[in-house]
């Protein structure tokens, strides 16, 4: 029972053995930089060290590991599209992409509810859960054409360089990449330009998994020390993602307690 609710969550992968390792590995790669940064992130928060973490080498990993993680979404979604054709297509294939996106959208406002309980403000309202749920339910028309997906996706990421030039009066349109001046957001990523980097993914995953079969013929690493951690990392990234920011924070908050105790 529990194993079926955390399949139904997207907290389990019902099929572990039909991945392939190398992915699982990059996305693990990803999860190590991401605790890196909110650890570092935490640590200024609490005042423990000075260091710009929105700028310089520091800003540089954030944006990283989010291109990263968003890149895999692409390659994963182009992937699951081959492999699924195999058994069904069309509007009943489209249905589970929509149920995994609303999914992930969830774990998205779960988000924006515990940061705006904590912080007493939204400063969450588009993550990159809500980012990659979005577009879960959007990319499905580019899982099949190569240049339609590139040209879409150039589009996509060219119109950054003029949407946030735009004036706008509605916070909604933070989704777009329209932010209003006035509501500053921690973690921020609209779908311009961040779809046009799953779309870049997609074309990644086609090219490189035509069919669902890896172009390359990589060595298998995956029972390799480190490459085997990287990939349970990889694997478990949802979860990972949802319970390391709370940890921190309380690891630190005790920490801080001890301190002024001392």
């Amino acid at each position: 029972m529990i194993r079926r609710l955390g399949y139904f969550l997207l907290l389990l992968h019902p099929n572990p053995e039909s991945r392939y390792w190398e992915i699982d590995a990059l996305r693990g790669v990803a999860v190590v930089t991401m605790v890196l940064y909110h650890l570092v992130f935490d640590l200024t928060l609490f005042h423990l060290v000075q260091t710009d973490v929105y700028g310089g080498w520091w800003g540089g990993l954030a944006r990283l590991t989010a291109t990263l993680f968003i890149v895999l979404v692409g390659v994963s979604l182009a992937l699951s599209r081959a492999r699924s054709r195999r058994q069904t297509d069309g509007w009943k294939l489209y249905g589970r992409y929509v149920a995994r996106g609303l999914k992930l959208i969830g774990w998205g406002m779960v988000v924006t509810l515990v940061t705006w309980l904590y912080t007493g403000r939204l400063v969450i309202l588009f993550g990159i859960l809500h980012c990659i749920g979005a577009a879960t339910i959007l990319a499905y028309p580019f899982l099949r054409s190569r240049w339609g997906t590139l040209a879409v996706a150039v589009g996509v990421i060219a119109l950054d360089h003029l949407v946030p030039r735009l004036p706008v009066s509605h916070p909604a349109l933070q989704l777009l990449g329209l932010q209003p001046l006035a509501m500053p957001q921690m973690d921020y990523f609209p779908l311009i330009p961040w779809f046009g980097i799953v779309l870049l993914g997609v074309l990644a995953g086609q090219l490189l998994y035509p069919g669902g079969v890896p172009r390359l013929d990589l060595p298998n690493l995956a029972k390799r020390a480190g490459a085997r951690e990287l990939i349970w990392l990889g694997r478990h990234s949802l979860i990972i993602y949802l319970l390391h920011q709370p940890c921190l924070i309380a690891i630190l908050t005790a920490i801080g307690f001890l301190i002024q105790a001392q």
